[in-house]
Order: structure tokens, then sequence, then C-alpha cells
């Protein structure tokens, strides 16, 4: 009995403990990161993995989401691309040290518990939710807006209002949506590598079909068009970087692959960079083309803007269906990819007990997390059915950049922590190069408005009470540590 007493008062004095930090060395452990993690098997190379990094990218950014950066910024949403890309370039470093020196599932989430705690960590996996799973929901409402414009191109029909839109927008249900998610989740349950081969295809031909419109954009090209140049001064580019952004979310999610990738130390940090190089020289590209064409006037606040360029340069519906057809599969490629994303980070999470323990769970048929993806699409299949597109990506942007500023802590953090610890890549400019990220990520979040840094405020409050009621109770770091204090404790074994 009295040492009963003494366990329970060990756990107890566990969980007022003010920081629970794991060892990279012990993440990496626990997940076989340098093995085969947990079940899964290492099936991507280097060019699956650069193919999934640019299908987590290229979507609803630039097809949907370049038309509201324009009415931000005007003409100067190429600075505010630019903008965005200087904010991810720094932090990308940071993810690419981090995902060469522990390389595990849990992405963002692993690296704050490796650097800040268990606290930190949860609520950076709590914004993860916003950044992967809320944006699969803005994701798939942009496929939504593009499978439209694709039928009415074939057809010459539109979808029903009812059925295509939420009630903010003058619908009933956004069908195509949930529709997108469901066949993302089908196809990750089948295995990694059935999804990895899928989205390569996908990301080839969704970059053909951009370098095919900057070709017919560039055909059209009048300088005119991008005078005056900064309609609403710095305030507006500020303010279309923090919209531009959103086209860059998804690079971080290489990371959470870090069990899955074939030499995961060489492959992430390399996959990462050429990842953020291609697409912002294709950002630029295509921004470029689309004003030089039409003028930011007739680009902004258009839903199927590329679509719309093609169509009046070339005359004929045609070329416009073709982008449409281009954006469906990138959109959808992206939807894929996301989800994969967060299925890892919440098997991360759940596997540390601050999660249920049904989302850690891998089928040994095909060795995925069957469960845990079904959850995810059912759960982000309803913003995606109800919610306007503006608000979910406003809530992604913000909670995006919180995580990256956290990152380019946890670097700095580490490098005084861990010096001795394996870096493939190391941050270049150390320690100025995650400053200045931090820094670019509190500018950006400046640009989303007040109205949004609410929302955000309260989700975190949600996040934390979630934390202190479920997440601290089942903390198998706290759970494992009061065990070895009480068997080494006098009566307690």
């Amino acid at each position: 009995m009295t040492g009963s007493c003494k366990t329970c008062k060990t756990r107890d004095e566990n969980a007022r403990m003010p920081s629970r930090i794991k060892s990279p060395q012990q993440l990496i452990a626990e997940s076989g990161g340098d093995l085969e993690g947990h079940g899964l098997k290492r099936t991507m190379g280097l060019f699956q993995l650069v193919c999934f990094g640019v299908g987590a990218i290229v979507g609803t950014g630039i097809f949907v989401g370049l038309a509201d950066s324009v009415a931000e910024a005007g003409p100067a949403v190429v600075v505010s691309f630019v903008l965005a890309a200087i904010t991810c370039v720094f932090t990308a470093f940071s993810f690419a040290e981090l995902g060469g020196a522990i390389p595990v599932s849990g992405s963002s989430y692993s690296f704050a518990y490796a650097s800040l705690g268990e606290r930190a960590a949860f609520l950076v996996g709590w914004c993860l939710l916003l950044e992967y799973g809320v944006s699969v929901s803005a994701v798939a409402v942009g496929w939504s807006q593009y499978l439209d414009e694709l039928l009415h191109s074939v057809t010459g029909l539109r979808l029903p209002e009812a059925l295509a839109a939420g009630p903010a927008e003058g619908g009933v249900v956004n069908l195509p949506a949930v529709v997108v998610i469901l066949m993302a989740a089908t196809l990750l349950v089948r295995g990694v590598r059935e999804s990895a081969r899928a989205t390569a295809a996908m990301s080839i031909l969704k970059i053909g079909i951009l370098v095919v419109f900057c070709a017919i954009g560039f055909s059209a090209f009048e300088a005119g068009n991008l005078s005056p140049f900064a309609t609403e001064g710095m305030a507006g580019v500020t303010a279309g970087a923090s919209v531009a952004f959103f086209s860059y979310i998804g690079f971080d999610a290489i990371t959470t692959a870090g069990e899955e990738v074939k030499n995961p130390r060489r492959n992430i940090p390399l996959a990462i960079l050429v990842c953020i190089g291609l697409v912002t020289v294709l950002y630029c590209a295509v921004a470029l083309a689309a004003i030089g064409a039409l003028g930011a006037d007739d680009v902004a606040g258009q839903p199927a803007a590329l679509s719309l360029v093609v169509d009046r340069v070339t005359g004929s519906s045609v070329g416009g269906g073709v982008i449409a057809f281009g954006a469906v599969v990138a959109i959808a490629s992206v939807v894929l990819a996301v989800m994969y994303g967060q299925t890892r980070v919440l098997m991360a999470m759940a596997r540390d007990g601050l999660m249920p323990r049904i989302l850690e769970r891998v089928s040994p048929k095909t060795a995925t997390p069957v469960a845990n993806t079904w959850i995810v699409a059912a759960v982000f299949a309803v913003p995606a059915a109800f919610a306007p597109l503006d608000v979910v990506v406003d809530l992604t942007t913000i909670g995006t950049l919180a995580v990256m500023a956290v990152v380019n802590l946890a670097v700095m953090v580490l490098r005084r922590r861990e010096p001795g610890l394996g870096r493939s890549f190391k941050v270049p400019f150390y320690p100025v190069s995650p400053v200045l990220g931090i820094g670019f990520c509190l500018y950006l979040i400046w640009g989303t408005g007040w109205r949004t840094w609410l929302v955000f405020a309260c989700f975190l409050v949600v996040g934390a009470v979630l934390y202190a009621v479920y997440g601290r109770r089942h903390s198998r770091l706290a759970l494992t540590a009061a065990d070895g204090a009480a068997g080494r404790a006098p009566g307690g074994a």
C-alpha cells in the first residue's frame, strides 16, 4: 500500500514538471527513424520526395489564391510572392537542418518536443491541425471551383449551386470538396508506394500545365498592365504576401515522411531546398504572365483566374478547359499530400500519448495508419463542405506562420543544447538566418489582421485546455518517468 501511495505521489510530482523534453536520440530510437519506423516502410527516394513536396505545395494557392493576392497588392503581387518566398527560405533552412538531424514522422511537433518541451510540442501539433488539416478543407473548396470550370468548359453545364458551395456562398453543401477528400483517403490507405506514384504523376502534370500557361500568358504580355505597380503601397504588398504565403504551405510536409524515405538524412534537406527554389520561380512567372496578359483589375477576385486568362488570350474556352483540368489534378494532389502529412503528425502525437492510441495503429497489411486516415478525412470533410475558402485560408496561414517561427527557434535551442547532434545539413549564416525567419513570420502574421489574430488566440486557448485535460495526463514520457522513479523509491518494487 505504501509503495502504491509513493507511486501515485511520484506520478503527481512528475505531472507538475515545468518542462518535459525528449532528446533527439530518444525520438529517433522510439520511431525507428534510422531503421523502419513503427511498421512504416522506406519506399520513397529523392525524386519521389521532391514530387511529394511539389504535390503538397502547388495547388489552390496559385490556381485560386492568386486572384486574392492580386486584389491586395495589384501588379506588385510579384513582390508579395518573393516576400512570402523569403520567409519560407529562411524557415526551409531550419526545416532542412532539423529534418536531417531528427528524421521522424512528427515534423515540427517532434522538433518542438526535442527543444521546447511537451507543452509547446502539443500546441505546435495543435497548430498543425490548421496547417495540414484545415488547409485540406481550403484546398478541397478550391478543387470544387475548378471542377465546376472544367465541367462548364467541356459540357457547357455548371454544377448545381446548392451542391457546389457552402451556405456562406449561396449553396447548401460543397459536395465535390467532400468527394476529393474521400478519394484521397482511399488512395492513402492503400499504401505509401501507390500514393507516392500518384503524387509524382500529378506533380509532373501540373508543372507542365503551369509552364504552358506561362507560355500563353507571356505571348500576350503588355508592360503597361504592370503600371501603376504598387497600387496599395507597402501595406498592400504585405497583405498580398500574407495571402500569397498560403501558396507555399506544404513544403514542411516533406519532413513528415521521415520514417518512409530512403536515406532521410540526405534526401529530406535536399528535397526541401529543391522544392522551395522550383516553386518560387514558377509562382513569380505565373503571376507576371497573368497580370501582363490581362491586367491586375481583371485578374483580381476571379475564382478560376488562370482559366480566364487563357480563355481571353486564345479566344477559346478549350485552353481554359486544359488549365482547369490541370488545376483539378494539381489540387487533388495537394489534398493527397497534405492529408498524408496530417496523419503522420497525429500518429507521432498518439505514439507519445498526447492523442488517442487509435491514431498510431498501423495496418500490417498496407503499412498505413488506416483508422487515422479515415478519421482525418471525416473530420475535415465538414469545413470543406460548409466553410467559405477565405476563412480557412486565413486560419491556415497564421497557424503555419506560428509553427514556422517555433521551428526557427528550435534550431537555435538545439544548437545550444545538442551541439554534438549529427546534422547532415546546417543552416547557413547562423544565427542570422533563423532570427530573420522568425522576424519574417511575425511580419506576415501582422498582415493577417486582428480578426484572424483573435480567432487564432481562441484556437490556442482550446489547445491549451485539451493538453491540460488529456495530453498532460496521458503523456507516455511522464508516465514512464514516474514508473521509473517509483521503481527506484524504497518499497516501490
